[in-house]
């Protein structure tokens, strides 16, 4: 049985993936700090897949913990890299703290894999690598434009490191720049739960449909879009973890075409914050109270994906549609209040 180390995955696409590499018959280990997420997390995978995870909580920014973690740990086949820093909005209030954890971590890893000759890297990119681009939808050959935030400039500066680290090494890696992933798994078991208040737009809906949060914030509706909000590509978390899966094993049974690879991972189609509302309210049946405020630092017009050379070469495609996405959003939703509910009875 192959093994895979998977850190940050009892974060929210990091613990997707891992019921998808579990389902698919892989090993799993995970590391995480957990702080984004909850240990309960490793319950919920294990009911999910009935496999009990092995679990190790440390920093990966610590390279003392890190390298000791891989002397341990020598027979590990791929590393899936998602531990990491990811607001926009925070990382421009606090560019060093981003800096320090998302560049670090790579490398500790990064060396870690050079000393215990671990070959097979999965990268956990963004499209915030592209900036704002010149032409739409974005493909892999569209220039790196100059970060918009701090977080965006750890992913450019990250797929630097880890290409420069093949170039000098027998390592191979894919970097898979992906667009906003939303929704959660069928089960309700796990989902997107950000600690304190949620930076990405549909835990925010979610959380004030169901009375958690008294309203949404639109963050500016005078962008040069058909309704002024922006536009992103969302993509269902399960599609994006199931595209992990194929990226390892491309790797694991040497199909890659070159030993350092780009994919972009989204749908190829581009939904405004207003239309994402509005499919919510559609599958909940549930009017919001949004309003619509000032623009955040950070934030692009309008982004969507080419995805035709990560269809053609990993034969992956997006499945699920936005209402499909923020249905499973919301279910998810809806199981975390009744478990509140159950705790305090």
């Amino acid at each position: 049985m192959k093994k895979v180390l998977v850190t940050g995955g009892t974060g929210y696409i990091g613990s997707h993936t891992v019921v998808e590499l579990q389902q698919v018959g892989y090993d799993v280990i995970i590391v995480d700090n957990l702080s984004n997420s909850q240990p309960d997390v490793l319950e919920n995978i294990t009911d999910i897949t009935g496999i009990k995870i092995d679990f190790e909580k440390f920093d990966l920014a610590d390279r003392k913990k890190t390298l000791d973690f891989f002397k341990r740990h020598k027979n590990i086949d791929a590393i899936i890299h998602f531990a990491a820093l990811k607001a926009v909005g925070e990382s421009v209030a606090q560019p060093l703290n981003y800096y320090y954890n998302n560049l670090f971590s790579l490398m500790n890893i990064l060396q870690g894999m050079l000393d215990n000759n671990i070959e097979n890297l999965v990268f956990s990119s963004s499209c915030t690598v592209y900036g704002q681009p010149a032409n739409l939808p974005v493909d892999e050959s569209a220039p790196v434009q100059i970060a918009l935030s701090p977080y965006g400039n750890t992913k450019q500066i990250s797929e630097e490191i880890i290409s420069d680290t093949v170039r000098t090494s027998k390592l191979k890696a894919i970097s898979l720049r992906y667009f906003n992933p939303i929704g959660a798994h069928e089960s309700a078991k796990i989902g997107e739960l950000p600690i304190g208040v949620p930076n990405n737009l549909v835990p925010f809906i979610t959380q004030t449909a169901i009375g958690l949060r008294d309203q949404l914030k639109v963050f500016g509706n005078d962008y040069p879009t058909p309704d002024g909000t922006p536009i992103r590509d969302y993509i269902h978390v399960v599609d994006l973890a199931k595209a992990h899966v194929i990226a390892v094993e491309r790797m694991v049974k040497k199909n890659s075409k070159y030993p350092y690879e780009v994919f972009n991972l989204g749908t190829g189609k581009g939904y405004s914050v207003l239309e994402v509302i509005k499919s919510f309210e559609k599958v909940s049946g549930i009017k919001l109270n949004y309003a619509i405020v000032e623009r955040r630092p950070g934030d692009i017009t309008e982004v969507w994906a080419d995805t035709s050379f990560a269809n053609r070469e990993l034969g992956w495609k997006a499945e699920k549609d936005i209402d499909e996405m923020t249905e499973s959003a919301w279910k998810w939703e809806l199981a975390l209040y009744n478990n509140r509910k159950k705790t305090t009875k």
